[in-house]
């Protein structure tokens, strides 16, 4: 075969994996549902906030309880029971089958009354003021519940207990391979979903780039072992790209990165779509939340845990945000996920509405950062960091003007004896 044609087909399958990744990753999340009990079409609710033990999806978070539901369309309409929330934050996040947060019902867009709503499939020809059309007939409906300390555990509970789904019984999916799985495998896979979930019109353009692998009618022998060979080399070339970037924006700004616009409604932007899939799975649009990243001194962005840090705000000069803020610390895993660690506290995100926290006298906050203990007044500000790599993010829930136009600007993360 002709070194270009080996070219274009080695260009097809990186093109391909990064396309394919998000549809790959929820159909991985899907299957553990299923494996852990939760039937298609219902709503499953976590109890419990997240603590060191989730490892289900990467960067949980710490303040909200989660409700999800694997959605399948094909057979009809779904109906949605959004519970009176009054005034605590609530999302109900709807994602198409490539991650894409079509809808999000809650505190910010249907108010704290609830209400009940119909989701339609694509071809579904229903209208009305409460009708919730998908761009695919494969949805994930992911609830994110405020919980506002140990003592409104049950208040959590009992919005949880209101949110309810109904809909025709769905088909069982699967089986389908994970992201690691072999190139045979993994795009025979990716081609089934692909085929169940067409893409848009607007991907086209890209899906021409790739044609020479055949997903339309995908068949792993048709290859010989000289194409195999370049498929490989291509996917591999895919997963090193899809792991840059994550959450992150272009690049850091005064210790910070900052999500891009197109984050959680990702338009063409085909390999930010993919490295979120993989470090930032359902993350929410920046009008819903915005997630930044800190810049540690190690590559890949870490922190080193050994060093103690701090992140010091001045008085009055906390995130602007409509609902809280949060910060979140991980230890990070070899293939760009990141999960909380086990710490003497079991304290995983400090942030607005954590207890016992104490502001200076001028009305200044320092957090305290790192493996060991600050010791005296410093432990009740301490976020506890692993004896090695870790990450920093930091989310705000409803996002004020000027922290989503860049007018607000976090202060850096620095060794905790700098100035």
């Amino acid at each position: 075969m002709a070194t270009k044609d080996l070219e274009a087909l080695k260009t097809a399958a990186r093109d391909a994996y990064l396309f394919t990744l998000p549809l790959v990753e929820i159909a991985t999340t899907r299957s553990r549902g299923l494996v852990a009990g939760s039937p298609m079409n219902v709503f499953g609710h976590m109890r419990r906030l997240a603590d060191h033990t989730a490892r289900a999806v990467t960067t949980p978070n710490n303040d909200t309880f989660y409700s999800t539901a694997q959605v399948d369309l094909s057979q009809g309409p779904v109906t949605l029971n959004l519970p009176a929330t009054g005034d605590r934050y609530v999302s109900l996040a709807l994602m198409d089958a490539y991650t894409n947060n079509f809808a999000i019902l809650g505190t910010r867009t249907t108010g704290p009354d609830g209400g009940t709503f119909t989701l339609v499939g694509p071809t579904d020809a229903a209208e009305g003021p409460n009708v919730v059309r998908s761009p695919t007939n494969h949805v994930w409906a992911l609830a994110r519940i405020l919980v506002d300390g140990p003592h409104d555990v049950e208040g959590a509970k009992a919005v949880q207990h209101g949110l309810s789904m109904q809909g025709p019984a769905a088909p069982t999916p699967g089986p389908f391979a994970h992201r690691g799985a072999p190139w045979d495998e993994y795009f025979e896979t990716a081609a089934r979903l692909m085929a169940a979930n067409p893409p848009r019109v607007e991907d086209r353009a890209f899906l021409a780039s790739m044609a020479p692998l055949g997903l339309a009618d995908f068949d792993a022998s048709r290859f010989s072992p000289e194409q195999a060979a370049a498929i490989e080399a291509g996917l591999a070339e895919g997963k090193i790209a899809a792991r840059k970037g994550g959450l992150s924006g272009a690049g850091f700004v005064e210790g910070w990165s900052y999500p891009s616009a197109r984050l959680g409604n990702f338009g063409q932007d085909y390999g930010l779509r993919a490295s979120v899939a993989v470090a930032g799975l359902a993350a929410l649009p920046p009008e819903e939340a915005m997630y930044m990243r800190a810049e540690g001194d190690l590559p890949r962005a870490l922190f080193d845990g050994t060093r103690p840090w701090r992140l010091s705000f001045p008085a009055g000069g906390h995130l602007p945000v409509h609902s809280f803020w949060s910060l979140s610390l991980y230890e990070a895993t070899q293939d760009g996920q990141f999960f909380f660690t086990d710490n003497p506290l079991a304290r995983y995100a400090i942030g607005d509405r954590t207890e016992g926290l104490v502001t200076n006298a001028d009305g200044s906050l320092d957090i305290w950062i790192g493996h060991q203990d600050p010791g005296g007044e410093r432990t009740a500000n301490w976020l506890p960091a692993p004896a090695g790599p870790f990450a920093l993010f930091m989310r705000a829930y409803l996002p004020k003007t000027e922290l989503l136009e860049g007018g607000y600007r976090l202060p850096p993360v620095v060794p905790a004896d700098a100035g």
